[in-house]
């Protein structure tokens, strides 16, 4: 049942698989993604699932780009529709002319069709009860099958495929043959029975170079083992669970000495979140570099123990794998909905500087230099990820690390420099950018001891309550809080080809999308210069680009536009020259879905107002 126009397009097209949750579709879906990887064209997959073990909806999403394009686009031009429970949902979301793939052992009435897409029927229910006896092996060879048609329908080289395969089920052999036999059921059946290929294909190409496929949870793990930290202290909870899975494999294969083969690491699950971060804390304050991996729940039970951080001045690293809020919320389900949260974190007067990567890349790099901050500023650092970033494989650069780089451990206060008298006051500011020295336990025998609290204290650590001493000590908060703006990294401006009087302000995983969006506003005849953000406190250079733009608009995924809040009542802008532009629905924000919003704004600022003639 062909449809009347047909989409046409080679390796520039979105596949979306409707599963359900544990039915085994995770391995084909993936093994569809990294086919296409393997034929040189650029993929960005994501997987949609719930937040139950299974038997629930689950959705994966590849979008093949040759242009590169790796932020989600919105539509879908083929629905593999496995899933009865969303069939309706599924087919209404194909864009017109696309394709529609569904299992056709038993026959569908036309009303649960369209007529504007193509409707491709494959029996995989009855091809499996004809092969395979066993349950388990008829629903996980099912995902096979069809992924062998889709190889027959896209022109998929099924070499590639079986190469993958081979990777997979290495030294098993009865697995890799049973699983390249289940493909070929299901292409021979496509070639036999259905026209192949269809106008959606994909075909060989050179464009993704030297770029690794990795997941940002796994790259900030690792990010964590190259910038020095032997602690990790952590409660299970989603999306943030598989990075401190992967600090614990990528330790397991670096951080063994040589010789002993002893760990030289300490991997600690606590009771909960609160017992992670002060876990952390108390191994920061003994002079190592620490960190927990949480996500918006977590940073809710942690406030106390970070206000005690920001107070006491110990170094510690937070990494944040945001998810959608409040309380549970929806757990499996990517926001930027923790940043007013972060940021003011605890009781009181309190200010943290939050790291905004924008992809697996950043997040490795930022995630090693967030102990040098640390350290350097004896403060709570957070890595703001998100599960969008965290969970799913991104193409990124290549991991590059120096091996000559020194880590930074900031005002350290020596045995020789005490025995050469220098003045020793833990609070004190001796260099006038906020930051005072501090002393490892054990430095000194007799000096440099001082008494760690969370209550208020003089410059040397003894307590008191008198408030000038008091203020002393959150003015000086302040000004180590300004000497981070020169620290954290840096805007990245990139200007519009033409002078404009307009902005963007975006930030982390909208950065794909926000990209791409460009792209089509300028289509439509708008330009903007942009500006991303990967760091709080905010550098000079922020409102500055405000200050040169008529409007600016800020882009991120929460319903409160928290980023622009923060802008607003940290640079005292007038909150009328930002304008929101918010994604809120869980899913991961798309290029059409920016370029409409700042599109239809712009559209509206071009129409000259009628103006009443008086007689």
């Amino acid at each position: 049942m062909p449809a009347a126009n047909p989409i046409s397009s080679v390796n520039d097209f979105v596949v979306r698989f409707a599963n359900v949750n544990g039915s085994g579709s995770a391995s084909a879906n993936e093994l569809f993604a990294r086919s296409i990887l393997r034929m040189g064209v650029p993929v960005s997959p994501r997987n949609i699932f719930p937040s139950n073990i299974q038997g629930l909806p689950t959705w994966y999403e590849v979008r093949i780009s040759e242009a590169g394009h790796l932020g989600a686009r919105g539509g879908t031009d083929m629905m593999v529709a496995m899933n009865p429970q969303t069939w309706d949902k599924d087919v209404a979301s194909i864009e017109p002319g696309g394709y529609l793939l569904y299992d056709s052992t038993k026959p569908m009435p036309k009303s649960k069709f369209r007529d504007d897409i193509t409707v491709i029927g494959v029996p995989l229910t009855a091809i499996t009860n004809s092969t395979y006896t066993d349950p388990r092996q008829r629903q996980l060879f099912k995902n096979i099958i069809y992924l062998g048609a889709l190889s027959a329908l896209l022109d998929i080289d099924p070499k590639v495929i079986e190469g993958l395969i081979a990777e997979q089920y290495k030294g098993k052999e009865k697995l890799l043959s049973s699983n390249v036999h289940a493909l070929h059921l299901g292409r021979d059946y496509a070639l036999t029975n259905l026209k192949c290929p269809i106008g959606l294909r994909v075909q060989k190409a050179d464009k993704v170079g030297d770029r690794i496929f990795i997941e940002g949870n796994s790259a900030a793990a690792l990010g964590a083992v190259y910038g020095g930290a032997t602690v990790c202290a952590w409660y299970p909870i989603t999306p943030s669970s598989s990075l401190a899975d992967a600090f614990t494999s990528h330790c397991r294969r670096l951080r063994h000495d040589a010789e002993t083969k002893k760990a030289k690491y300490a991997i600690v699950q606590g009771e909960d979140e609160l017992a992670s971060i002060g876990i952390v804390i108390g191994a920061a304050w003994n002079g190592a570099r620490a960190f927990t991996a949480t996500s918006g729940p977590g940073i809710s039970l942690m406030q106390e123990f970070i206000g005690l951080s920001y107070f006491a001045e110990i170094p510690a690293v937070i990494m944040d794998v945001q998810r959608a809020g409040p309380s549970t919320g929806m757990p499996t389900r990517t926001q930027q909905c923790d940043i007013i949260s972060a940021a003011y974190a605890s009781h009181g007067d309190t200010k943290h500087v939050l790291l905004f990567p924008e992809d697996p890349a950043e997040a490795f790099e930022m995630a090693a230099q967030a102990f040098d901050l640390a350290d350097r500023l004896q403060t709570t650092i957070f890595l703001m990820l998100d599960l969008d970033i965290g969970m799913n494989h991104r193409l990124s650069r290549p991991l590059k690390w120096d091996d000559a780089k020194q880590y930074d451990r900031g005002k350290i206060m020596t045995a020789a420099m005490l025995d050469d008298g220098r003045d020793f006051g833990r609070y004190l500011d001796v260099d006038g950018d906020g930051i005072p020295y501090r002393t490892y336990p054990g430095t000194h025998q007799t000096k440099g001891s001082y008494f760690t609290r969370g209550t208020s204290r003089d410059r040397y650590a003894r307590y008191t309550e008198e408030g000038p001493a008091y203020q002393d000590n959150m003015q000086r908060l302040l000004r180590k809080f300004e000497t981070a703006k020169d620290l954290v990294p840096r805007p990245l401006q990139a200007n519009a080809g033409k002078p404009t009087k307009y902005g963007v302000i975006y930030f982390g995983s909208t950065s794909p999308a926000m990209d791409e969006a460009i792209g089509v506003l300028e289509a439509r005849g708008h330009q903007l210069d942009r500006l991303r953000l990967r760091a709080f406190p905010f550098h000079s250079s922020v409102p500055s680009f405000i200050a040169e733009h008529d409007f600016v608009y800020v882009v991120e995924q929460n319903r409160d536009s928290q980023l622009r809040s923060l802008i607003v009542n940290e640079l005292s802008i007038d909150p009328v020259r930002l304008v929101p532009i918010v994604h809120y629905d869980g899913t991961p924000i798309t290029a059409r879905f920016i370029a409409k919003a700042i599109g239809d704004h712009l559209d509206q600022l071009k129409v000259t107002p009628l103006r009443k003639v008086v007689s």
